[in-house]
């Protein structure tokens, strides 16, 4: 341990929050709460603080807190959406602070009191995690857990583990980035008391590993929990509900990034491990190098990110891309696609890339039909084609062949078709639907570097995607 506490000592001493922040932040939040209560009682419901500062695990750069208003479950949901957003508005009005309506699963009023963030939630105060009417009513349930297990000292090990993720981008269970929750950082921690600790379990890990806080399940369980969980990487059962794994959002990429951050740190702990490095746009030198290098073409789906809340968007935009990939690589096209990713910057500007390994073809196709000794298919065969061929029907090795003439001899030419179709037709094809009203008013194809360097000027965070894309690291 004597090797890391050095520089996790100087890690914490630059991550903790001053107690000038402490107590600016307890002090806001504990008058919000005031305010927030006496607002709540008024539709017969409680206010209770929730997020990293009821345990203080949180960080300096994130002044932020959530008061959750708990109604009545007699309520119907239009109700709480209602009666949530007065006492949020209230709330905020009374502060003399500023606020916008989001949209989770239920509205919910986020504002802005003296320079700190305050989301203002409603929720159900439900008997048990298994009486939940959405996935806010579990919150309470989590407070209080780690409230009761998480220790004074281990507060500062999650101030770590959090940072840690953080600088590298696997932080957040969100749809975009698919990494790690505070709240199950917060339970790594309880189940194996320090961040060190943590990373020397973790380099074990194998894809599907199980986590127990609560002994609810026995190793002869563990199959069928591998079942219930497919494809999830990290299975971490929430202590507050057995039915439940809290890394659900955590991505397999994500899970051996995380594998190999703490086996570089365990061998070599440094401290630029839990600060972001700056990462440059990619220059127009650099994306004809890429090219000249990989001799594929880049084929760019430009439109306008649809008004809908991130954890929406981007999960659009992957099926989105999947979609197209699958449009392109039919068999009867024979576009090859080599890698694609998707990027947003969640206002005016969401791209598709797709990387073609085979992007053009040749006018001539050849179609193989069934064996020859197959009469009913053969004939449906020739039927089908004897208007079409431009060669043939001939045999090949006992089989049916002809050649026909390609309908799309590029892959731009069969993504504008594709594309430039009614609403109706999209939705028709598997293009989702936020996705489709948004490319009936109108994309755009880019091939052209000059163009792919233009978005670049005007977002510099799409230049530094295209690094990350053509960087692509190194998981092992």
């Amino acid at each position: 341990m004597e090797k890391y506490e050095k520089v996790l000592k100087q890690v914490l001493e630059k991550i903790k929050p001053k107690k000038e922040e402490e107590k600016r932040l307890k002090s806001v939040a504990e008058h919000v709460l005031k305010v927030a209560s006496e607002e709540a009682k008024k539709y017969n419901a409680k206010a209770m603080l929730a997020g990293s500062i009821t345990r203080d695990t949180w960080l300096p750069e994130k002044m932020e807190f959530d008061v959750f208003i708990l109604f009545p479950p007699s309520l119907k949901e239009k109700e709480l959406e209602k009666f949530g957003l007065e006492v949020g508005k209230n709330v905020i009005e009374k502060m003399k602070g500023e606020y916008t309506i989001e949209y989770a699963q239920h509205p919910y009023v986020s504002g802005k009191i003296k320079g700190i963030s305050v989301d203002i939630v409603p929720c159900f105060e439900v008997e048990s995690p298994e009486k939940i009417k959405s996935a806010v009513d579990r919150t309470p349930f989590h407070v209080k857990f780690i409230e009761k297990n998480l220790s004074k000292p281990m507060a500062d090990e999650v101030r770590l583990l959090k940072k840690f993720c953080e600088a590298n981008e696997i932080y957040g269970a969100d749809a975009k980035t698919e990494g790690f929750s505070g709240y199950v950082c917060e339970l790594l921690i309880i189940k194996y008391k320090n961040f060190v600790n943590l990373l020397k379990k973790a380099i074990k890990w194998n894809p599907g590993e199980i986590i127990q806080i609560k002994n609810y399940y026995s190793k002869k369980d563990y199959p069928k929990l591998i079942r219930k969980f497919k494809d999830q990487a990290l299975i971490l059962i929430d202590p507050t509900d057995r039915n439940r794994n809290t890394c659900a959002a955590l991505s397999s990429s994500n899970f051996f990034k995380f594998k190999k951050l703490s086996k570089e740190f365990l061998e070599n702990p440094r401290e630029e491990v839990f600060f972001k490095r700056k990462i440059e746009p990619l220059t127009e030198n650099e994306l004809i190098v890429y090219q000249m290098k990989r001799r594929t073409e880049l084929l760019l789906v430009k439109l306008t990110p649809p008004k809908v809340v991130p954890d929406v968007l981007w999960p659009q935009l992957r099926r989105f891309a999947e979609r197209l990939e699958s449009i392109l690589e039919e068999v009867k096209y024979e576009f090859k696609v080599l890698r694609k990713d998707v990027y947003t910057n969640e206002k005016d500007l969401a791209v598709v890339l797709l990387e073609m390994e085979v992007s053009k073809l040749p006018m001539v196709q050849k179609r193989i039909g069934p064996r020859i000794f197959n009469l009913d298919d053969s004939s449906n065969f020739l039927e089908k084609y004897k208007n079409q061929a431009i060669n043939g029907p001939f045999i090949e090795n006992n089989f049916w062949c002809i050649e026909v003439r390609r309908k799309f001899l590029t892959a731009r030419e069969k993504i504008l078709d594709s594309l430039s179709k009614s609403l109706e037709i999209l939705k028709a094809k598997g293009i989702p639907n936020h996705i489709a009203e948004q490319l009936v008013k109108g994309f755009e194809l880019i091939f052209e570097n000059e163009k792919i360097m233009e978005l670049v000027r005007k977002d510099e965070n799409f230049g530094i995607f295209l690094r990350k894309y053509f960087e692509k690291e190194s998981l092992i």
